[in-house]
């Protein structure tokens, strides 16, 4: 059914996962035209389930394979690791910092100014989702181990899957500061945008440039498990769904686990 889809170029496929993952943010956000506000708990546990996706994610898709392509490169295989990992929180920390700052200036009567700055938060942490989709096609590409068209398939999928409630968290904060359905819409599908470009460049530098990926990918990991730590287990948690949350989390983990072994 897929073969299609296996003999197209690593770029293409990046374009097509990634517009995927989008479509998915925008279905998210099309729930503004039905509703003013949704159920809390359903939120928490989309949250909590995509929150698992990305931890498992980073190191079954990421993390592992930027081990195994360092040694095949030969190189001592903890520094690309390490220095991409790192470098990836570091700059969606400095990031989060600089948006938080700027939130700040807002107070909460001024939630029109709040809601805009989480729907630029949102785009920002949006970009290493695309770039981990980007380099894992990139990789699967170039046929380097433990990099497949499964594991890339799969990470598009859970991707996707956690940026549902991302297209709702958007939109409907908007909606309820007096923004028009339309717009509000807009600017909850267009948050997930910047996913389709990061793709594209992921997979462009990963399949010309092969010394880069194992740096590539470990980045990718250490800005997602940075989102995750810092938003989306954070907000999971808020209510009193604690334990639905943390349901979600251990299902994500779980079917990603899965996910990348069987189609790995």
């Amino acid at each position: 059914m897929l073969e299609w889809f296996i003999e197209l170029s690593a770029i293409i496929q990046a374009l097509l996962a990634t517009l995927f993952t989008w479509g998915v943010t925008a279905v998210g956000a099309a729930f503004v035209f039905f509703f003013k506000k949704t159920n809390k708990t359903f939120l928490d546990g989309m949250l909590g389930f995509g929150a698992g996706v990305m931890i498992a994610a980073s190191y079954w898709s990421l993390l592992a394979p930027s081990i195994d392509i360092s040694e095949q490169l030969g190189i001592t295989v903890w520094i690309p690791p390490l220095l991409g990992f790192t470098s990836g929180f570091i700059i969606l920390m400095l990031l989060d910092i600089f948006l938080k700052k700027r939130m700040s200036k807002y107070s909460e009567e001024d939630g029109k100014h709040r809601s805009m700055m989480l729907a630029l938060a949102i785009t920002l942490h949006n970009i290493p989702e695309g770039l981990a989709i980007g380099v894992a096609f990139g990789a699967a590409a170039a046929g380097i181990g433990g990099a497949t068209i499964g594991v890339a398939v799969a990470l598009a999928i859970g991707i996707g899957l956690q940026n549902f409630p991302e297209g709702m968290a958007v939109a409907i904060p908007l909606r309820r500061e007096g923004c028009s359905r339309r717009k509000s819409f807009f600017y909850g599908q267009a948050s997930a945008l910047v996913e389709p470009v990061a793709g594209v460049v992921g997979a462009y530098l990963v399949f010309t440039m092969r010394e880069i990926l194992p740096y590539s990918l470990a980045f990718a990991a250490g800005a997602m498990i940075y989102v995750v730590i810092e938003e989306l287990i954070p907000e999971s948690q808020k209510e009193n769904t604690k334990k639905l949350a943390t349901i979600g989390f251990m299902v994500g983990f779980a079917m990603m686990m899965v996910l990348d072994v069987a189609l790995g």
